[in-house]
């Protein structure tokens, strides 16, 4: 999906259809205070006081028909200059603009814009006239709080959308019904994936049954993989003394991130918002030889972030989280090798679930900010040469990004394009020589001398939660049967003569190692039927007479009408053909 606060033309489009909205609102509700109309990645949106009035979905058309009545008239946008005082008589009535005035450096030159009887402040630019505003559309309303802050009044923001052409809108009205449609938090809610709710925390989900069987076939899958490539696996606790992010750094660097602090008897606590602290002193459990080294430690781990309570979304914006963490301990001739074999695990896992749109990011340091990042150039340098050489000989095609990196070292990010909305950030590979050095970590060399390894910090599902959300999303909420929670619905065509073969059928699958269900309530068969393709589940089986009598099974696959009878055997080698295709 386009950015449009990222493209310079639908920007500045998007700016001037704010005022226009702005214009019609005080057309239709004289009363009408206005506070900032910036655009966003999705458009625009303005924040206004209506006082009393508290609006409804149908006042949208009706201020969508004030704004192409306006736009028909086609007046001038008209740009003016200003002095402070100027400004401020100007908009003497509207406190929301005085304020904005009043922060206002000294001295400094104020603009509004006029559009026939609306005068707006702002810095612009615009478009010439109210007519290229044509093609527009309103999509809804929230409320707000002013200036962000909670203590405030609510104001009721209106968000809208502004393209050159009919058909680009439409266009980009029809992507966001499909990302309506593909939302995680829709699917997730209808087919009971995960919840929230106020008493437990914004930002804090809870895995329902059908989630925990995703999430579980997740790490199995994941686990697998790690186990054949010599990972080994830990647990860890999820909180850590504030002594210990003061080592590693994190205190100075994450802090703003974290959880408060926890006193407790005379230690305090955080909630940990990463695990590499705690494999640190993992590793530091016992003495290491060159010959242990490559170690590597995985954790599926649950930790702690700070998220701004408007930023939190379902699975993929979270709270609480469960990372797909490891950390490997190298020596520097092992680097190239290593981080070799974390891309093609990341290659291996996207070709199995069929991942296919996506880039690799090399995020470095901005040597600028001596506050984000640990002040050492000479290991900046290193770190960075090394992993640009590593990309470059495994011919891996990247981009740079300064200002990206970790606090602690140079990364390689994969952004992932989805089906609908913008990429995002699945894995990650990250280079680290600091936090070996401030805890002190050695192994003892060819030569019986002490060395400090080299960590590479890695995540190739990144989060289950926001790998979960991602799948669900590109998925429709139709899920390979490995993945479904439901893999199997059984329906009997008549409970009182097919029930007793229907159970022995179930047990059959269940010993298995199958995950069934046995649909026995007294209702048509249509309607069970219905109700099945409703859940998505990826095998229906229907047993009447003829599978009694003949000891058949006759099924559907989910999107087909075609039914299909085999005998229990043919039924057991599908089942099992169909586990492993993975995509």
């Amino acid at each position: 999906m386009i950015n449009i606060k990222e493209n310079e033309k639908l920007s500045i489009l998007n700016h001037s259809c704010a005022h226009l909205l702005a214009q019609a609102v005080s057309h239709l509700y004289p009363d009408a205070k206005f506070w900032v109309g910036p655009v966003i990645s999705e458009g625009f949106y303005y924040d206004m006081d209506l006082g009393d009035v508290t609006l409804k979905e149908e006042d949208l058309e009706k201020i969508e028909r004030e704004m192409k009545k306006v736009s028909k008239d086609g007046k001038r946008i008209v740009r003016h200059e200003l002095t402070k005082e100027e400004a401020l008589e100007k908009f003497k009535n509207d406190p929301y603009k005085i304020d904005l005035i009043e922060n206002m450096p000294e001295g400094e030159v104020i603009f509004c814009y006029t559009q026939g009887d609306f005068t707006d402040l702002c810095r612009g630019p615009h478009v010439d006239t109210v007519k290229e505003c044509k093609y527009f559309k309103l999509l809804k309303f929230s409320g707000s709080y002013y200036k962000g802050d909670a203590n405030n009044k609510v104001l009721q923001r209106i968000y809208g959308v502004c393209f050159p052409t009919e058909e680009e809108l439409q266009e980009y009205l029809n992507e966001l019904e499909e990302m309506k449609q593909r939302d995680h938090r829709k699917i997730g809610k209808e087919q009971e994936i995960f919840m929230n709710h106020e008493l437990v925390g914004a930002g804090m989900p809870l895995w329902l049954p059908n989630g925990a069987i995703i999430r579980k076939q997740l790490e199995n899958y994941i686990y697998e993989k790690e186990q054949k490539m010599g990972y080994q696996h830990v647990y860890t606790p999820c909180v850590g003394t504030v002594n210990l992010y003061k080592t590693s750094g994190h205190w100075d660097h994450y802090k703003e991130d974290m959880f408060t602090a926890m006193k407790i008897d005379d230690e305090e606590f955080v909630l940990r918002p990463m695990n590499c602290p705690h494999h640190m002193l993992v590793y530091k459990n016992k003495l290491h030889s060159y010959r242990d080294l490559p170690i590597r430690i995985g954790e599926f781990a649950t930790d702690f972030r700070y998220e701004a309570s408007g930023a939190v979304k379902g699975l993929e914006r979270v709270r609480c989280m469960c990372q797909n963490d490891a950390h490997l301990f190298v020596t520097p001739e092992q680097i190239g090798e290593e981080f070799k074999k974390v891309v093609d695990l990341i290659l291996a896992v996207y070709k199995d679930f069929g991942i296919k749109n996506y880039k690799f990011r090399l995020s470095l340091r901005d040597p600028e900010d001596k506050t984000k990042y640990f002040d050492d150039d000479e290991m900046w340098n290193q770190a960075e040469n090394k992993l640009r050489e590593v990309l470059n000989s495994l011919n891996i095609p990247y981009f740079e990004a300064i200002g990206e990196a970790a606090f602690y070292g140079p990364k390689l990010d994969v952004e992932v394009k989805p089906a609908v909305g913008p990429e995002v950030t699945l894995s990650t590979c990250q280079l680290d020589f600091l936090l070996p050095r401030r805890f002190e970590l050695n192994y003892i060399d060819q030569n019986g001398e002490k060395q400090t390894p080299v960590v590479i910090h890695r995540a190739i599902f990144g989060t289950f939660d926001r790998f979960t959300a991602f799948l669900i999303e590109e998925t429709k909420g139709i899920y390979p049967l490995w993945l479904a929670p439901t893999q199997v619905n059984i329906i009997p065509v008549n409970m009182e003569y097919h029930a007793k073969y229907s159970e022995q059928i179930l047990h059959l699958l269940q010993e298995k190692g199958y995950r069934v269900t046995l649909d026995a309530r007294n209702e048509k068969l249509s309607y069970k039927m219905r109700e099945s393709v409703m859940k998505k589940i990826p095998v229906t089986v229907i047993l009447g007479q003829k599978e009694v009598d003949e000891n058949l099974i006759s099924y559907r696959e989910f999107g087909s009408e075609e039914t299909i009878t085999v005998t229990k055997e043919e039924f057991l080698k599908y089942i099992e053909k169909r586990m492993e295709e993975k995509k």
